[in-house]
């Protein structure tokens, strides 16, 4: 059975799991960028023939190298950490969790590192052909692995495609392509690796901006701009669309989640969308009457636009997701918080006397605890929640992430299309403080990817799967000082990574490329 562990060590596990994941993040979103960035350049160099596109695109691949070295070591680490500080929840979900990334691992991440080799050593031993493909599925290989762990991801979020076996008090997979191809794991997909396109253009921009800054190799850091700034207005454009589609899914399924990221206390029809605010500090509950903002500006109607396709669609508040009683968009009435946690409890109590049923052999009575389990299983988690105020993320936290990652977004898009504008122009070489400002958006890039995880993970809080189980039955029995002994561990091998990481890339920047 499912057992409940001390706040400490859930919440060290967390941090470690955190800090894991964040460190991670550094790396794949610029693999993922710079894979698709470096293969365009390639082509250009397959169909023009000039030596000048070579080399611009080894220069390139030389900063994705090392970028990719990094990424997989972090990785490796975070889906370890599943087994030994999440050994409950592996154990609970392990048999679905486990198979996207079962394939991960021997599907995309091989033909990731199987092309790489050719990407890196193959430029004089085989075709000009045959690299540029080696280029374009080394890109592929990097996205097909994050799809498959962003499935894995998405399944956390919205978990379908499952039954539960009461008998081995497991959820098993009975529907794959529900679980491979589910709404929210497609617009996960393409949110995310689009995401990581931006980046990867606000990188190559930035660093061709240095080399002007410098006066060096401008015909190279010209060309890199150019190529840079067109893909990175598109994947930007992309980003929003897709920021669009997500939101309208997570209204439909993580309605929670909605609700902390626009500070959203009270629902209604006809919400408007908070595009500057501030909370109010002395706001500490969702029902203890104080106003959630010091002051905000807000776009009519707008959140009900992207979470109900209709101008006066309601939308609930943290209170009325709590409190229950309104009308869903399957028209049945939305359960109070303290309805869900007695049908999880019932849940739990009927797998229990089933579990005892089927051990004295009374077939009567197991299968009538395991019609109440059936019946009360999708609140299945609930039945561990204590208090409905846990159910609540930190408002403040996600409220502030999710206005970055939009803010940023759109600076984005502003900022490509400038530069695209000036070069058209042939103005943008005079423009030195933009250089200034495309080198130092570099770290924004990193900074709107982490603000967009925040919004993800942070905004289904206290949930490790949504509704089925909490973080608090999600870890593994272990000694808290353990995970707090790892974390500290961890964050000085992820910082040495780090700090040698870019020094690398630093030092090859500096270096600068082979061409005169």
């Amino acid at each position: 059975m499912i057992e409940t562990i001390d706040a400490s060590l859930i919440e060290w596990s967390r941090a470690q799991f955190a800090l894991t994941a964040i460190y991670h993040w550094i790396f794949v979103p610029l693999t993922l960028g710079l894979a698709i960035i470096m293969a365009i350049m390639e082509t250009i160099y397959y169909k023009t023939g000039k030596v000048f596109w070579k080399n611009t695109t080894k220069f390139w691949i030389k900063l994705f190298g090392i970028n990719f070295a990094i990424g997989v070591a972090t990785g490796l680490i975070m889906e370890f950490e599943f087994g030994t500080n999440w050994s409950n929840y592996s154990w609970f979900v392990g048999d679905i969790f486990g198979a996207p990334l079962a394939i991960e691992a021997i599907l995309a991440f091989f033909l990731e590192a199987t092309f790489i080799v050719v990407l890196f050593f193959g430029w004089e031993k085989v075709s000009k052909r045959f690299h540029l493909v080696a280029n374009w599925l080394t890109g592929l290989g990097a996205t097909l692995s994050a799809w498959w762990i962003l499935v894995a991801n998405a399944w956390m979020q919205h978990p379908i495609g499952m039954e539960f076996n009461p008998d081995t008090v497991r959820n098993e997979m009975v529907d794959f392509a529900a679980v491979a191809l589910s709404p929210v794991a497609v617009v996960k997909f393409f949110h995310t690796v689009l995401s990581g396109w931006v980046l990867g253009a606000v990188f190559v921009v930035g660093v061709g901006c240095w080399f002007l800054i410098k006066k060096r190799n401008q015909d190279f850091a010209m060309a890199s701009i150019k190529v840079g700034a067109i893909f990175g207005l598109v994947a930007s454009i992309l980003v929003a669309v897709t920021g669009d589609s997500s939101g309208h899914l997570v209204a439909k399924t993580q309605p929670m989640k909605l609700a902390a990221a626009e500070g959203l206390y009270e629902g209604g029809n006809g919400i408007g969308l908070v595009g500057i605010g501030v909370l109010s500090p002395a706001k500490k509950t969702y029902d203890d009457g104080v106003d959630p903002f010091l002051f905000r500006f807000e776009i009519p109607h707008l959140l009900s636009l992207l979470a109900d396709r209709t101008w006066n669609g309601y939308v609930p508040g943290i209170k009325n997701i709590i409190e229950g009683g309104y009308e869903l968009s399957d028209g049945t009435i939305a359960l109070s918080a303290e309805e869900k946690i007695e049908k999880g409890k019932l849940a739990i109590h009927a797998l229990s006397n089933y579990r005892e049923a089927k051990k004295t052999g009374d077939t009567e009575k197991s299968e009538k605890y395991e019609a109440i389990l059936k019946e009360n299983a999708p609140y299945f988690g609930y039945g561990y929640i204590k208090d409905p105020h846990d159910l609540v993320p930190d408002v403040p936290l996600n409220f502030y992430a999710f206005r970055v990652m939009v803010i940023l977004g759109l600076y984005f898009i502003g900022l490509f299309a400038l530069i695209i504008f000036l070069i058209y122009k042939k103005k943008f070489t005079e423009m030195r403080w933009l250089h200034y400002v495309a080198l130092f958006t570099i770290p924004l890039g990193y900074l709107a990817g982490h603000a967009g995880w925040i919004v993800a993970e942070c905004g289904r809080q206290p949930w490790a799967i949504q509704d089925l189980l909490p973080l608090s039955s999600a870890v593994s029995r272990l000694h808290y000082s353990s995970v707090q002994t790892t974390f500290f561990i961890f964050l000085a091998i992820f910082t040495i990574l780090l700090i040698a990481g870019i020094g690398i890339v630093v030092r090859a920047i500096k270096k600068g490329p082979a061409i005169k």
